[in-house]
């Protein structure tokens, strides 16, 4: 595994083109989200896929989640109207995942089989947002929930040692504040709070 030390407010370019490196070789990375420390793996990617379902004992079930740089690119992923682009407009960057639609484009393993939808993320956080400028794509990403364990792992040492002989990759930036990301439904007419996390989102769900 490698690990890159990356720093939380100034990434270094040439380290984040490595980690990039990874993603695209279909390895699995753990790099720090503006919540805690996320699973990356490209989108598409079969081996790091199968190893993140088996390290969290993820089922066909599981609704993953595309890390976007910004709202540009949500219509290959999801199907949004033009009231609920001004709301994911108003709401991002921000520790929030938006449930939509998923286009008929996404990769069938990424919808959520039954419902056939996708969760959309638009981080503030730099590394996060290097990274996805160096892959010039969406990132497919999950939280950094182990089973048989409720908390999050926030020590990237701790992660490290849990870890290490598991992944492929890992951005070392310190030890972060454990949030976790606020979940809002946005397939039916009234926006609907599955989760409430980091952020306030009583302006979109009154």
């Amino acid at each position: 595994m490698q690990v890159f030390y990356i720093h939380p407010d100034n990434p270094q370019p040439r380290l984040i083109e490595q980690a990039a490196d990874l993603l695209r070789n279909d390895q699995l990375v753990i790099y720090p989200t503006d919540t805690s420390y996320a699973f990356g793996c490209r989108l598409g990617a079969k081996d790091a896929l199968e190893k993140l379902k088996h390290i969290r004992e993820l089922d066909d079930k599981h609704q993953f989640t595309l890390l976007c740089r910004d709202l540009s690119e949500i219509a290959n992923y999801a199907t949004v109207d033009n009231v609920q682009f001004k709301q994911l407009k108003a709401h991002t960057p921000a520790p929030i995942t938006f449930i939509l639609n998923a286009t008929k484009d996404v990769p069938k393993k990424l919808a959520h089989p039954k419902k056939k939808t996708i969760g959309i993320r638009v981080p503030s956080n730099p590394i996060a947002q290097a990274l996805l400028a160096a892959m010039d794509e969406p990132i497919l990403t999950s939280s950094l929930i182990l089973p048989h364990r409720d908390e999050i792992l926030d020590d990237p040492f701790e992660i490290e040692e849990l870890l290490g002989n598991q992944i492929d990759g890992l951005i070392n930036a310190g030890i972060k504040t454990t949030k976790l990301t606020t979940i809002v439904d946005m397939t039916t007419n009234q926006p609907e709070i599955i989760r409430q996390g980091a952020a306030d989102v009583s302006s979109l769900v009154p």
